[in-house]
């Protein structure tokens, strides 16, 4: 009896691990393509939100996907952006590069069509070095990025990126 249960156990374990990893490459390969929108992003906490245009392109390759972009602001505000991102099973591990231009870390997990992330500031980003970003895809054409952080150490969390994309 205790053999046959480990042997299920065994198989059930091998049956249910990969779809996983497959419904992350697949999920990620949606992303992939061109994308351009409009949103706002605030550069620092109380600074009124600067209206941008912004243009992206991402790859996806099995569970890899990689976006660069560049949004524009006012006439002169021009800013590359990018993340890679990797999954694992459920979770997901990159990097992330801002307006700032120093590279931060990312990790998280899927819930349906967001990915929700945890960004890790090399150095004090508006009083700490934490902050949120999630990528939605929204119907089929349709994607969604949007940073918040906290004003300060303790205070109430803020949108400060908040970007519609389309194809």
């Amino acid at each position: 009896m205790n053999r046959r249960l480990i042997s299920i156990i065994a198989l059930a374990t091998a049956l249910v691990a990969p779809p996983a990893m497959a419904d992350e490459a697949q999920f990620l390969s949606t992303l992939k393509g061109s994308w351009k929108g409009t949103g706002t992003v605030t550069t620092r906490i109380g600074a009124r939100p600067i209206k941008v245009n912004c243009t992206f392109d991402s790859a996806a390759s099995g569970p890899s996907l990689r976006m660069n972009g560049t949004c524009r602001g006012l006439v002169v505000v021009r800013r590359a952006i990018s993340a890679d991102l990797s999954a694992n099973g459920p979770r997901y591990r990159g990097n992330y590069v801002g307006p700032s231009g120093r590279p931060s870390a990312l990790s998280g997990s899927r819930n349906g069509n967001s990915i929700n992330l945890a960004i890790r500031w090399t150095r004090d980003i508006n009083g700490d070095r934490e902050a949120a970003m999630t990528i939605t895809k929204v119907g089929n054409s349709g994607l969604r990025l949007r940073t918040t952080d906290k004003d300060g150490a303790g205070g109430p969390t803020v949108v400060t990126a908040d970007i519609n994309l389309t194809r």
